[in-house]
């Protein structure tokens, strides 16, 4: 496996429509808003939550590849493992007393779950296997425009007793809502370290994988409830060196979003937005590439 050289940074697009991206639970499942600007919101949580789903069916849980935060988990089983596979005991709460052990703890798995190696994790339960920071972290992405959640009525036909059954008329069905953005295109960034890489293992053939599901999340994350989302572009910086050759602000700054259509009327689709790379002003020692 190709150890990671260099530094990166990434700024995803991503659209949805007539959908809810990311419900907010604490405001009744409602896209996340700025309620200042009225942009709305994903959260890093959910973006992440997207490329372990995708890492999960497309390596089908092959040797390195393991999810460790996913639906149901229970993560002292999943800790319990790596004392299992190296012949430890472990303590409730307490990594193992000699430190050589503990680090052989930690390193198992970062080797065996794609996840901690790259976001990293907090395992410290009570089978304790210690605290990973990942090389790979994304900040909250947020739509280029603000947006206007619409509240849409829905129904249902069918019902759960018998007695409901009695009560329903054809006029008198269950009533439902749920929320839609009806257009919104949103703008991830994102940051890569080499130097963390190297201490959780995160290697070349990972990154691959990587920049593969944040092209590919959405195609197998379709659902009523979240409309049609699609990845747009993907644009990644590249340094020439382990610790960068420029600050990522500065890089970020490079990539502008402008209306195509009449800035009066709502955009509607992806066609409706022009995103412009800055090449030029690229700092000496940074490449681009446009990978989506």
């Amino acid at each position: 496996m190709t150890a990671l050289n260099n530094r990166y940074e990434f700024v995803l697009f991503f659209d949805v429509e007539n959908g809810n991206p990311n419900g907010d639970p604490d405001a009744g499942n409602m896209p996340r808003i700025d309620p200042e600007t009225g942009h709305g919101m994903v959260t890093d949580v959910c973006l992440k939550r997207k490329v372990r789903n995708y890492v999960e069916l497309a390596r089908d849980g092959g040797e390195g590849f393991n999810i460790y935060v996913h639906e149901k988990a229970v993560l002292n089983r999943r800790n319990e493992m790596a004392y299992t596979a190296l012949d430890l005991k472990s303590e409730k709460k307490k990594l193992p007393k000699k430190e050589v052990d503990a680090r052989r703890v930690t390193q198992w798995m970062c080797q065996n779950f794609f996840d901690i190696r790259t976001f990293g994790a907090v395992m410290t339960t009570e089978v304790n296997c210690g605290q990973v920071r990942g090389p790979v972290q994304m900040v909250f992405a947020k739509s280029v425009d603000p947006i206007v959640p619409h509240e849409v009525s829905i129904t249902r036909m069918a019902v759960t007793t018998e007695k409901e059954a009695e009560k329903q008329s054809g006029d008198n069905r269950t009533m439902g809502r749920k929320y839609i953005v009806p257009y919104a295109l949103y703008r991830a960034e994102g940051f890569i370290s080499a130097p963390l890489a190297a201490k959780t293992g995160f290697t070349e053939e990972d990154l691959d994988l990587f920049w593969e599901s944040l092209s590919m999340m959405f195609e197998h994350d379709h659902s009523a409830a979240r409309g049609k989302m699609s990845s747009r572009r993907l644009i990644v910086f590249k340094h020439d060196s382990k610790l960068g050759n420029a600050p990522a602000h500065k890089l970020f700054d490079l990539i502008t979003v402008d209306r195509f259509n009449d800035e009066v009327s709502p955009a509607r689709a992806f066609k409706h937005y022009a995103i412009h790379v800055d090449e030029s002003s690229l700092p000496s020692g940074v490449s681009c590439e446009i990978k989506l």
